[in-house]
C-alpha cells in the first residue's frame, strides 16, 4: 500500500521530470540527451524505494561507505540501478569506488589520477570518469582551475591513460549559475568532451539550456537532507 510520504515522493519525482522535459523543449533538446541523476545521500531504502518504483535508475551518492552500506540489498532487487559518486574521493578510496560505482564526478589531482588508473587496470574495467572543474576558484572547494583543465585533462589522457568522459561543476553559492555552466561546456568543447555534469535542484533548467546531460537533483525529489 502507498503511504503518504511514498506518495509526496512520486509527485516530487513527477515534477522534476516535468520541469527536464520543459526545459529540454525550451532548448529543443532531445529528452534521452539529460539523465537524471538522484541525489540519495543520507536518505536510506524507505525514501529511495519509491523513487525506484517510479523508474528512476540514476541515483547519486557523496560517500563510498554509506553507499556500500545500503546500496546492495536494493541492487539485488532492482539489477539496472547505475550509481554515481558526486561527492570528493580519497586516493585510498579508489579501489571500492571502481569496484562499486558506475560514474565518478570528481576527478581532480594527480594522486587520485594515479590511484584510479592502479584499479582501472586492475579491475579491467572503467566508470565514467568526470573531472571536476571549480570554476569559481574557491579554495574551499576541490576541482581543477579553469586555466589548468586543458594541462589536466591531457594528462589524464596521456600519462594516466585514463577515459575522460565529462566534466563536473559547482557554481558558487550567491553567483549566477550560467556563467560558471557555459564556461565548463566551453572548454568540455575545445578538449572533445561530450558529457556535463551540471545542475542541481535550485539551477538544473538553466544548466538543461547550456547543455547539461547529467544534472545532479535531490532536494527537489527527497526533500530537505536528513
Amino acid at each position: 500500500m502507498t503511504n503518504a510520504t511514498d506518495t509526496v515522493l512520486q509527485t516530487s519525482l513527477a515534477r522534476v521530470r516535468r520541469d527536464i522535459a520543459d526545459a529540454c523543449a525550451e532548448s529543443k533538446r532531445d529528452l534521452a540527451s539529460v539523465t537524471l541523476v538522484a541525489i540519495s545521500k543520507t536518505f536510506g531504502a524507505d525514501a529511495i524505494e519509491p523513487v525506484l518504483g517510479e523508474g528512476q535508475r540514476v541515483f547519486g551518492e557523496n560517500r563510498v561507505q554509506e553507499a556500500r552500506a545500503k546500496w546492495p540489498a536494493l541492487r539485488a532487487r532492482y539489477h539496472d540501478v547505475e550509481l554515481h559518486l558526486v561527492g570528493p574521493l580519497q586516493s585510498n578510496k579508489a579501489r571500492e569506488a571502481v569496484q562499486f560505482f558506475d560514474a565518478i564526478h570528481a576527478v581532480d589531482r594527480p594522486s587520485l589520477c594515479t590511484a584510479l588508473a592502479k584499479e582501472i587496470d586492475k579491475q579491467g574495467h572503467a566508470p565514467l570518469l568526470f573531472v571536476e572543474i571549480n570554476t569559481g576558484a574557491e579554495p574551499q572547494k576541490s576541482g581543477v582551475l579553469p586555466e589548468s583543465a586543458d594541462a589536466f585533462l591531457d594528462a589524464c589522457r596521456t600519462a594516466y591513460g585514463l577515459p575522460i568522459a565529462g566534466l563536473m561543476c559547482i557554481p558558487p553559492l550567491g553567483e549566477p549559475p550560467a556563467p560558471h555552466f557555459a564556461l565548463t561546456a566551453k572548454i568540455a568543447a575545445r578538449n572533445g568532451i561530450k558529457l556535463l555534469s551540471m545542475g542541481m535542484t535550485a539551477d538544473f533548467p538553466i544548466a538543461i539550456r547550456l547543455g547539461a546531460t547529467h544534472i545532479r537533483v535531490g532536494t527537489a525529489i527527497f526533500g530537505a537532507r536528513r
